[in-house]
Protein backbone atom coordinates (compact mmCIF):
# COMPACT_ATOMS: atom_id res chain seq x y z
CA UNK A 1 0.00 0.00 0.00
CA UNK A 2 1.41 3.76 -1.12
CA UNK A 3 2.77 5.28 2.33
CA UNK A 4 0.90 7.59 3.82
CA UNK A 5 2.56 10.91 5.35
CA UNK A 6 4.43 10.41 8.80
CA UNK A 7 4.50 14.07 9.11
CA UNK A 8 0.15 14.20 9.46
CA UNK A 9 0.97 10.69 10.95
CA UNK A 10 2.94 12.26 13.83
CA UNK A 11 0.20 15.21 14.49
CA UNK A 12 -2.16 15.10 17.34
CA UNK A 13 -5.48 13.25 16.87
CA UNK A 14 -8.37 16.36 17.69
CA UNK A 15 -10.04 15.24 20.81
CA UNK A 16 -13.70 17.30 19.83
CA UNK A 17 -14.91 14.63 17.11
CA UNK A 18 -13.83 12.04 19.95
CA UNK A 19 -15.60 13.62 22.42
CA UNK A 20 -18.69 14.84 19.88
CA UNK A 21 -18.94 10.66 18.63
CA UNK A 22 -19.28 9.99 22.79
CA UNK A 23 -21.95 12.66 22.98
CA UNK A 24 -24.32 11.37 19.92
CA UNK A 25 -23.81 8.00 21.53
CA UNK A 26 -25.51 9.63 24.85
CA UNK A 27 -28.36 11.80 23.86
CA UNK A 28 -29.51 14.04 26.56
CA UNK A 29 -25.78 14.87 27.02
CA UNK A 30 -25.31 18.39 27.29
CA UNK A 31 -22.02 19.81 26.21
CA UNK A 32 -19.47 22.27 27.78
CA UNK A 33 -16.96 20.69 25.19
CA UNK A 34 -16.80 23.20 21.52
CA UNK A 35 -16.41 27.06 21.46
CA UNK A 36 -19.70 28.02 20.24
CA UNK A 37 -22.48 30.43 20.90
CA UNK A 38 -25.51 29.72 21.84
CA UNK A 39 -27.22 32.53 19.83
CA UNK A 40 -27.63 33.08 16.23
CA UNK A 41 -25.97 35.66 13.04
CA UNK A 42 -27.86 38.80 13.13
CA UNK A 43 -30.89 39.01 11.44
CA UNK A 44 -29.53 41.41 8.43
CA UNK A 45 -27.05 38.86 7.90
CA UNK A 46 -30.11 36.58 6.52
CA UNK A 47 -31.68 38.86 4.66
CA UNK A 48 -28.71 40.18 2.72
CA UNK A 49 -28.01 36.59 1.66
CA UNK A 50 -31.42 35.74 0.56
CA UNK A 51 -31.56 39.21 -1.52
CA UNK A 52 -27.88 38.15 -2.64
CA UNK A 53 -28.99 34.75 -3.50
CA UNK A 54 -32.28 35.88 -5.42
CA UNK A 55 -30.36 38.51 -7.67
CA UNK A 56 -28.03 35.68 -8.90
CA UNK A 57 -30.41 32.90 -9.59
CA UNK A 58 -31.80 35.37 -11.93
CA UNK A 59 -28.80 37.03 -13.38
CA UNK A 60 -26.10 34.24 -12.56
CA UNK A 61 -24.30 37.14 -10.96
CA UNK A 62 -21.54 36.83 -8.61
CA UNK A 63 -22.23 34.50 -5.57
CA UNK A 64 -21.32 31.84 -8.60
CA UNK A 65 -18.66 33.07 -9.80
CA UNK A 66 -14.53 33.07 -8.66
CA UNK A 67 -13.57 36.53 -6.77
CA UNK A 68 -10.53 37.77 -6.38
CA UNK A 69 -8.14 35.77 -3.57
CA UNK A 70 -8.35 38.55 -0.70
CA UNK A 71 -11.87 39.55 -0.31
CA UNK A 72 -14.47 41.84 -1.78
CA UNK A 73 -14.42 45.42 -2.33
CA UNK A 74 -16.97 46.54 0.04
CA UNK A 75 -16.02 43.55 2.86
CA UNK A 76 -12.47 44.83 2.73
CA UNK A 77 -13.55 48.13 2.83
CA UNK A 78 -15.95 47.07 5.71
CA UNK A 79 -12.88 45.49 7.61
CA UNK A 80 -11.17 48.70 7.72
CA UNK A 81 -13.11 50.61 8.91
CA UNK A 82 -13.50 48.60 11.98
CA UNK A 83 -9.85 48.06 12.39
CA UNK A 84 -9.71 51.86 12.89
CA UNK A 85 -12.82 52.06 15.37
CA UNK A 86 -12.65 48.79 17.37
CA UNK A 87 -8.99 48.31 16.98
CA UNK A 88 -7.11 51.39 16.42
CA UNK A 89 -5.52 49.72 14.01
CA UNK A 90 -4.38 52.10 10.86
CA UNK A 91 -5.17 50.67 7.90
CA UNK A 92 -6.65 53.68 5.86
CA UNK A 93 -3.45 54.74 3.53
CA UNK A 94 -1.06 53.26 1.46
CA UNK A 95 1.73 54.69 3.54
CA UNK A 96 0.44 52.35 6.54
CA UNK A 97 1.54 48.88 4.88
CA UNK A 98 -0.39 47.02 6.07
CA UNK A 99 -2.69 44.67 3.83
CA UNK A 100 -6.27 42.85 4.60
CA UNK A 101 -6.92 39.31 3.51
CA UNK A 102 -10.16 37.92 4.11
CA UNK A 103 -10.01 34.37 5.48
CA UNK A 104 -11.95 31.14 5.76
CA UNK A 105 -12.12 31.67 9.31
CA UNK A 106 -8.88 32.79 11.52
CA UNK A 107 -7.35 29.17 11.12
CA UNK A 108 -6.30 29.45 7.27
CA UNK A 109 -5.21 32.77 8.94
CA UNK A 110 -3.07 30.93 11.48
CA UNK A 111 -1.97 28.62 8.50
CA UNK A 112 -1.20 31.43 5.61
CA UNK A 113 0.72 33.05 8.28
CA UNK A 114 2.93 30.04 9.10
CA UNK A 115 3.69 28.99 5.74
CA UNK A 116 4.49 32.53 4.30
CA UNK A 117 7.11 32.65 7.06
CA UNK A 118 8.31 30.00 7.81
CA UNK A 119 10.69 26.70 6.28
CA UNK A 120 10.96 23.39 6.89
CA UNK A 121 12.46 23.06 10.83
CA UNK A 122 12.10 26.35 11.65
CA UNK A 123 10.80 27.46 15.10
CA UNK A 124 7.13 29.04 16.46
CA UNK A 125 6.76 30.06 19.86
CA UNK A 126 3.38 29.25 21.37
CA UNK A 127 2.31 29.50 25.16
CA UNK A 128 0.80 26.61 27.27
CA UNK A 129 -1.72 26.32 27.61
CA UNK A 130 -2.16 26.81 23.70
CA UNK A 131 -5.13 26.37 21.08
CA UNK A 132 -4.50 22.92 19.66
CA UNK A 133 -5.08 24.03 15.62
CA UNK A 134 -2.19 26.08 16.14
CA UNK A 135 0.19 23.48 17.46
CA UNK A 136 -1.27 21.10 14.61
CA UNK A 137 -0.66 23.88 11.52
CA UNK A 138 2.59 24.21 12.95
CA UNK A 139 3.35 20.68 12.88
CA UNK A 140 1.67 20.12 9.17
CA UNK A 141 3.83 22.93 8.20
CA UNK A 142 7.22 20.80 8.76
CA UNK A 143 7.99 23.29 11.52
CA UNK A 144 8.78 23.01 15.19
CA UNK A 145 6.55 24.51 17.78
CA UNK A 146 8.12 25.53 20.90
CA UNK A 147 6.49 25.41 23.83
CA UNK A 148 6.74 27.49 26.65
CA UNK A 149 4.80 27.67 29.74
CA UNK A 150 2.43 30.51 31.13
CA UNK A 151 2.27 31.45 34.91
CA UNK A 152 -0.15 29.63 37.70
CA UNK A 153 -2.92 32.15 36.66
CA UNK A 154 -1.92 31.38 32.60
CA UNK A 155 -0.64 34.91 32.31
CA UNK A 156 2.50 35.89 30.33
CA UNK A 157 6.09 35.31 31.30
CA UNK A 158 8.55 37.58 29.22
CA UNK A 159 11.73 36.29 30.44
CA UNK A 160 10.45 32.32 29.44
CA UNK A 161 9.65 33.45 25.92
CA UNK A 162 12.46 35.28 26.01
CA UNK A 163 14.87 32.32 26.62
CA UNK A 164 13.18 30.11 23.81
CA UNK A 165 13.88 32.38 21.13
CA UNK A 166 16.95 30.67 18.90
CA UNK A 167 18.19 31.89 15.70
CA UNK A 168 15.32 29.44 13.95
CA UNK A 169 12.22 31.01 15.66
CA UNK A 170 10.20 32.86 13.57
CA UNK A 171 7.20 34.20 15.45
CA UNK A 172 5.70 34.08 19.37
CA UNK A 173 1.95 33.24 19.05
CA UNK A 174 -0.10 35.18 21.50
CA UNK A 175 -4.02 34.32 21.84
CA UNK A 176 -6.14 37.00 24.38
CA UNK A 177 -8.03 36.69 24.82
CA UNK A 178 -7.64 33.32 25.03
CA UNK A 179 -8.91 29.74 24.22
CA UNK A 180 -8.49 27.26 26.56
CA UNK A 181 -7.71 29.27 30.00
CA UNK A 182 -9.78 32.69 29.25
CA UNK A 183 -7.11 34.67 30.04
CA UNK A 184 -6.50 38.22 28.98
CA UNK A 185 -3.46 39.43 28.60
CA UNK A 186 -2.56 43.08 29.59
CA UNK A 187 -1.58 45.62 27.21
CA UNK A 188 1.45 46.25 29.04
CA UNK A 189 2.40 42.39 28.58
CA UNK A 190 1.29 42.51 24.92
CA UNK A 191 3.67 45.34 24.05
CA UNK A 192 6.62 43.65 25.72
CA UNK A 193 6.41 40.80 23.41
CA UNK A 194 5.60 42.98 20.73
CA UNK A 195 8.78 44.74 21.29
CA UNK A 196 10.81 41.72 21.91
CA UNK A 197 9.45 39.91 18.59
CA UNK A 198 10.76 43.61 16.87
CA UNK A 199 14.26 43.83 18.90
CA UNK A 200 14.34 40.10 17.65
CA UNK A 201 13.88 40.67 13.74
CA UNK A 202 10.83 37.59 14.59
CA UNK A 203 7.39 38.28 13.76
CA UNK A 204 4.40 38.56 16.78
CA UNK A 205 1.07 36.68 15.80
CA UNK A 206 -1.83 38.05 17.38
CA UNK A 207 -4.70 35.90 17.66
CA UNK A 208 -7.84 38.22 18.47
CA UNK A 209 -10.72 35.78 17.58
CA UNK A 210 -12.78 36.64 20.79
CA UNK A 211 -11.71 40.43 20.75
CA UNK A 212 -15.25 41.66 22.26
CA UNK A 213 -15.32 38.76 25.07
CA UNK A 214 -13.93 40.51 27.74
CA UNK A 215 -15.30 41.14 31.33
CA UNK A 216 -12.92 42.88 33.33
CA UNK A 217 -11.91 46.36 33.06
CA UNK A 218 -8.81 45.88 31.74
CA UNK A 219 -10.66 45.68 28.33
CA UNK A 220 -9.27 44.19 24.48
CA UNK A 221 -6.09 45.66 23.42
CA UNK A 222 -4.70 44.49 19.58
CA UNK A 223 -0.65 44.94 19.59
CA UNK A 224 -1.18 45.95 15.51
CA UNK A 225 -2.10 49.36 16.86
CA UNK A 226 1.26 50.26 17.75
CA UNK A 227 3.35 52.73 16.68
CA UNK A 228 6.55 50.68 14.34
CA UNK A 229 4.42 47.24 14.49
CA UNK A 230 3.66 47.23 11.10
CA UNK A 231 6.59 45.36 9.91
CA UNK A 232 6.44 42.53 12.22
CA UNK A 233 3.19 42.10 13.50
CA UNK A 234 0.55 39.11 12.03
CA UNK A 235 -3.21 40.05 13.17
CA UNK A 236 -5.98 37.22 13.15
CA UNK A 237 -9.75 38.20 13.40
CA UNK A 238 -13.22 36.24 13.22
CA UNK A 239 -16.57 36.35 12.84
CA UNK A 240 -17.27 33.10 14.09
CA UNK A 241 -17.53 33.81 17.61
CA UNK A 242 -19.15 37.31 18.58
CA UNK A 243 -21.56 37.30 15.65
CA UNK A 244 -22.43 33.61 16.02
CA UNK A 245 -21.41 32.92 12.85
CA UNK A 246 -18.76 29.51 13.08
CA UNK A 247 -20.57 27.74 10.10
CA UNK A 248 -20.13 30.38 7.54
CA UNK A 249 -16.42 30.07 7.59
CA UNK A 250 -15.11 33.80 7.61
CA UNK A 251 -12.15 35.84 9.00
CA UNK A 252 -9.63 37.93 8.05
CA UNK A 253 -6.23 38.66 8.33
CA UNK A 254 -3.81 41.83 8.75
CA UNK A 255 -0.11 41.48 7.53
CA UNK A 256 2.45 43.67 6.57
CA UNK A 257 2.10 44.19 2.93
CA UNK A 258 5.43 42.64 2.36
CA UNK A 259 3.90 39.55 3.23
CA UNK A 260 0.54 39.97 1.05
CA UNK A 261 2.15 38.42 -1.77
CA UNK A 262 3.08 35.16 0.26
CA UNK A 263 -0.33 34.81 1.58
CA UNK A 264 -1.83 35.38 -1.55
CA UNK A 265 -0.44 32.67 -3.04
CA UNK A 266 -0.77 29.87 -0.29
CA UNK A 267 -4.48 31.00 0.18
CA UNK A 268 -5.48 30.55 -4.18
CA UNK A 269 -3.78 27.14 -4.10
CA UNK A 270 -5.88 26.57 -0.92
CA UNK A 271 -8.97 27.94 -1.58
CA UNK A 272 -9.14 30.51 -4.49
CA UNK A 273 -11.16 32.85 -3.06
CA UNK A 274 -13.05 33.15 0.18
CA UNK A 275 -16.45 31.51 -0.37
CA UNK A 276 -18.31 34.61 -2.12
CA UNK A 277 -21.85 33.96 -0.01
CA UNK A 278 -20.14 34.19 3.16
CA UNK A 279 -18.23 37.43 2.16
CA UNK A 280 -21.84 39.01 1.63
CA UNK A 281 -23.06 37.54 5.21
CA UNK A 282 -19.73 39.49 6.80
CA UNK A 283 -20.46 42.61 4.99
CA UNK A 284 -23.88 42.65 6.27
CA UNK A 285 -22.82 41.55 9.76
CA UNK A 286 -20.00 44.14 10.14
CA UNK A 287 -22.75 47.15 9.00
CA UNK A 288 -24.75 46.41 11.87
CA UNK A 289 -21.06 46.46 14.11
CA UNK A 290 -19.66 45.86 17.13
CA UNK A 291 -22.03 47.19 19.45
CA UNK A 292 -24.53 44.21 18.85
CA UNK A 293 -21.79 41.78 19.52
CA UNK A 294 -21.40 43.74 22.77
CA UNK A 295 -25.25 43.58 23.20
CA UNK A 296 -25.35 39.70 22.86
CA UNK A 297 -22.13 38.99 25.06
CA UNK A 298 -23.15 41.36 27.96
CA UNK A 299 -24.90 38.56 29.61
CA UNK A 300 -21.86 36.07 29.56
CA UNK A 301 -20.31 37.60 32.29
CA UNK A 302 -23.25 36.32 34.19
CA UNK A 303 -23.19 32.78 32.77
CA UNK A 304 -19.59 32.84 34.05
CA UNK A 305 -19.68 33.77 37.49
CA UNK A 306 -22.19 30.77 37.54
CA UNK A 307 -20.41 28.39 36.43
CA UNK A 308 -17.15 29.69 39.06
CA UNK A 309 -20.00 29.35 41.94
CA UNK A 310 -20.88 25.73 40.84
CA UNK A 311 -17.38 24.90 40.78
CA UNK A 312 -16.27 26.32 44.05
CA UNK A 313 -18.30 23.70 45.52
CA UNK A 314 -15.77 21.40 44.69
CA UNK A 315 -13.20 23.20 47.18
CA UNK A 316 -9.55 22.12 47.48
CA UNK A 317 -10.37 19.64 44.75
CA UNK A 318 -10.65 22.31 42.07
CA UNK A 319 -8.18 24.87 41.08
CA UNK A 320 -9.64 27.67 38.63
CA UNK A 321 -7.58 30.58 38.11
CA UNK A 322 -9.79 33.62 37.08
CA UNK A 323 -11.17 33.63 33.63
CA UNK A 324 -11.55 37.50 32.13
CA UNK A 325 -12.69 36.67 28.65
CA UNK A 326 -13.79 34.54 25.94
CA UNK A 327 -16.20 31.65 27.76
CA UNK A 328 -13.70 29.06 28.67
CA UNK A 329 -12.45 27.99 32.17
CA UNK A 330 -9.95 25.74 32.36
CA UNK A 331 -9.89 23.64 35.67
CA UNK A 332 -7.12 21.81 37.33
CA UNK A 333 -8.22 18.78 39.71
CA UNK A 334 -6.26 17.20 42.32
CA UNK A 335 -6.80 13.21 40.67
CA UNK A 336 -4.18 10.94 39.44
CA UNK A 337 -6.80 10.47 36.45
CA UNK A 338 -5.68 10.37 33.07
CA UNK A 339 -8.29 13.73 31.87
CA UNK A 340 -9.45 11.97 28.78
CA UNK A 341 -10.48 8.91 31.06
CA UNK A 342 -12.21 11.56 33.06
CA UNK A 343 -14.55 13.07 29.88
CA UNK A 344 -15.55 9.75 28.80
CA UNK A 345 -16.92 8.87 32.55
CA UNK A 346 -18.45 11.94 32.87
CA UNK A 347 -20.34 11.74 29.19
CA UNK A 348 -21.35 8.02 30.21
CA UNK A 349 -22.15 8.07 33.51
CA UNK A 350 -23.34 12.32 34.32
CA UNK A 351 -24.36 13.55 30.53
CA UNK A 352 -22.33 16.11 30.84
CA UNK A 353 -19.63 16.82 27.89
CA UNK A 354 -16.09 18.64 29.08
CA UNK A 355 -12.62 18.70 26.48
CA UNK A 356 -9.68 17.00 28.32
CA UNK A 357 -6.81 19.74 29.28
CA UNK A 358 -3.95 17.58 27.42
CA UNK A 359 -4.98 18.34 24.03
CA UNK A 360 -4.14 21.92 24.78
CA UNK A 361 -0.49 21.00 25.80
CA UNK A 362 0.93 18.72 28.46
CA UNK A 363 0.83 20.26 31.51
CA UNK A 364 1.42 19.18 34.90
CA UNK A 365 -2.21 17.51 36.80
CA UNK A 366 -5.52 16.78 34.99
CA UNK A 367 -7.42 19.49 33.64
CA UNK A 368 -10.52 19.92 31.97
CA UNK A 369 -11.91 22.65 29.53
CA UNK A 370 -15.33 23.72 30.26
CA UNK A 371 -16.93 25.56 27.37
CA UNK A 372 -20.18 27.52 28.70
CA UNK A 373 -20.85 30.13 25.17
CA UNK A 374 -23.55 27.70 24.32
CA UNK A 375 -25.41 27.64 27.29
CA UNK A 376 -27.81 30.36 28.35
CA UNK A 377 -29.12 31.39 31.62
CA UNK A 378 -31.48 28.39 32.34
CA UNK A 379 -28.99 25.39 30.70
CA UNK A 380 -25.88 26.88 32.56
CA UNK A 381 -27.58 25.60 36.06
CA UNK A 382 -28.00 22.02 34.53
CA UNK A 383 -24.78 21.70 32.75
CA UNK A 384 -22.80 22.82 35.97
CA UNK A 385 -24.79 20.41 37.84
CA UNK A 386 -24.38 17.79 36.13
CA UNK A 387 -20.70 18.19 36.01
CA UNK A 388 -19.92 18.80 39.70
CA UNK A 389 -21.99 16.32 41.01
CA UNK A 390 -19.37 13.84 38.41
CA UNK A 391 -16.90 15.68 40.01
CA UNK A 392 -17.47 15.28 43.07
CA UNK A 393 -18.02 11.72 42.72
CA UNK A 394 -14.85 10.49 40.59
CA UNK A 395 -12.19 12.67 41.90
Amino acid sequence: MPRISRRIELVQEPMIPVVGQWVAQHPGTISLGQGIVHYPPPEEVMRAVAAAAGADHAANGRIHRYGLVRGVDELLHAIRAKLICDNKICVDHPDDHRSIIVTAGSNMGFVNAVLAIADIDDEIVLLSPYYFNHEMAIEIAGCRPVVVATTDDYQLDLSAIESAITDRTRAVVTVSPGNPTGAVFSREALTAVNQLCQLRGIYHISDEAYEYFVYSDRGHFSPASLPHSVPHTISLFSLSKAYGMAGWRIGYMVVPSALEHSVKKIQDTNLVCPPMISQIAAHAALSVGGDWCRQQIAPFRTVRDCVLEHLAALGDRCRVPQPDGAFYVLVQLDTDQRDLELVERLVKQYGVAVMPGSMFGKTPGCRLRIAYGALNDTTVTEGMGRLVHGLSQLV
